[in-house]
């Protein structure tokens, strides 16, 4: 079978969305599918069981796409050891890096990085920190830019720490939190219970949510439209100087602090352009950018 084949049949795997993965491959769904068809006729079984919403892999199929992963995986690592052996610093860097970071530090990094090495690219996924993890646990990415303590036995460097803190377009008293319109955002597991944590060791009411969004972003934007005030991370929100932006503490005077790290195994520091990437990162004062 071609690359191409196991590709497709790990981004299905992946989905579970014929659609979807059709829209990550750059095809239409008509091609994805008679591929699928002509993979299933080679191997004389049926892959995939269609439902109502996306699709469920048969015991075949799984055994043929998990195949197809491990291939994928094989070929990634012998591309870059032969790119290794050339003694030069080229190739491709793959990096999983939670949404804020992406959007706020990542740009500017890699802009830094390929003024001494231009001739290295790199294929960036981005997500949220719980998902980063899973990439390079799965060894899927080689380094990943993630929020919060996540299990991890490897190389970790600390890029930096900040503050959770209360951002609000007008002043208020702490004891007034609770009646005050307040906007949330859809967040990772670690972040939430980071909050929640924080809420109902201060609080005995719940929180007077009047506004849900889906980013941390658009939640930022409506702050400073004067709509509520937001329980998030300090550097989201920090360029902006009227707003009103207090740290939160626990009851005991700690503070509510989230740290910002940089995962990557041991054994890609074999590969000269992640060794140099890591190294480079390491130099850096990340949070000052």
């Amino acid at each position: 079978m071609r690359t191409e084949d196991w590709e497709m049949l790990a981004e299905l795997y992946r989905t579970e969305n014929i659609t979807q993965a059709a829209q990550r491959l750059f095809l239409s769904q008509p091609t994805l599918t008679s591929r699928l068809k002509k993979m299933e006729t080679y191997y004389d079984v049926q892959l995939i069981i269609r439902k109502q919403r996306g699709i469920t892999f048969t015991p075949e199929g799984e055994q043929l796409a998990l195949h197809a992963q491990k291939m994928l995986y094989e070929q990634r690592r012998i591309e870059e050891q032969l790119h290794n052996m050339k003694d030069q610093f080229a190739g491709t860097i793959r990096v999983g890096v939670s949404n804020f970071f992406a959007l706020n530090k990542m740009p500017k990094l890699l802009r830094l990085f390929k003024q001494s090495y231009p001739d290295v690219e790199f294929q960036v996924v981005t997500g949220w920190s719980s998902e980063m993890h899973r990439l390079i646990l799965n060894h899927d990415v080689h380094i990943g830019f993630i929020k919060g303590d996540y299990i991890w036995n490897e190389n970790k460097h600390l890029l930096y720490e900040e503050e959770i803190c209360i951002a609000s377009p007008w002043d208020f008293q702490w004891e007034d939190l609770p009646h005050l319109p307040r906007i949330d955002y859809h967040t990772d597991e670690k972040m939430r219970s980071i909050v929640d944590q924080w809420w109902y060791s201060t609080y005995k009411q719940n929180p007077n949510i009047n506004i849900q969004v889906n980013q941390v972003e658009t939640c930022k934007e409506m702050v400073i439209n004067g709509l509520g005030y937001a329980v998030i991370a300090n550097l989201v929100v920090r360029p902006h100087t009227d707003l009103f932006i207090k740290p939160i503490h626990l009851p005991s005077g700690e503070s509510v602090t989230r740290k910002t790290w940089m995962y990557y195994h041991e054994e890609t520091l074999k590969l000269n352009i992640v060794k140099a990437f890591v190294q480079f990162i390491e130099t850096l004062d990340v949070k000052a950018l």
